[in-house]
């Protein structure tokens, strides 16, 4: 199947008509070892937000991508794989820590959940223009939030309208900016896939 094909496949994400399957297996362990490295490696970009316990980083935007990108299934596993190797002590999460006891850890596993929401959109076309690209970026971001915020409340005894102005509020602006980045990135990317084919 040419790439051009494949790009105008419904249910097609991008790593499917960048990568057109042979050895479908080999391929697809690849990408989602290679989602969870640059979500380790985008988790390493981290600023301190004074007055909060939860950094800025890149592993949200990293982990967004990786799911539009490698579409539900794979975005799952990658993330599963980036959680589960954390947990177990590589230090890859945000500003080179690991392990499930830091009051961050709820964003992790919203990301993981995010990263499945946002690969379900991609397989739907959610990526595929500006405005539905800015929809799901905002859809993953909620959803990491959902889980993030109750668990940094839980997770440092603090009411959750504390949570939200420590987990949530200070971020939005930056959330704002990824947004706009992917809302360039992933539409300009199927053009491009378009062309090469």
């Amino acid at each position: 199947m040419s790439t051009v094909s494949a790009a105008a496949t419904p249910g097609t994400v991008l790593a499917d008509a960048v990568f057109p399957a042979r050895r479908v297996l080999a391929r697809d362990t690849a990408l989602v070892i290679g989602g969870a490295v640059l979500t380790g490696l985008a988790a390493q970009l981290s600023v301190p937000v004074p007055g909060s316990p939860v950094p800025v980083t890149g592993q949200t935007f990293a982990a967004l991508l990786v799911g539009t990108s490698l579409g539900a299934r794979r975005g799952f596993l990658s993330l599963a794989l980036y959680t589960l190797v954390g947990m177990a002590g590589v230090p890859w999460f945000a500003e080179g820590s690991s392990g499930a006891a830091m009051p961050s850890f709820g964003y992790v596993l919203g990301m993981l959940l995010a990263a499945t929401v946002v690969g379900a959109l991609a397989r739907r076309g959610g990526d595929r223009g500006v405005l539905r690209t800015a929809g799901t970026m905002a859809v993953g971001s909620a959803v990491t939030y959902a889980v993030g915020v109750p668990y940094l409340a839980l997770a440092t005894h603090t009411s959750l309208g504390e949570a939200v102005a420590a987990g949530l509020t200070p971020f939005l602006i930056g959330d704002a900016l990824k947004a706009a980045l992917a809302m360039g990135a992933l539409p300009a990317a199927w053009k491009l896939v378009g062309r090469r084919g």
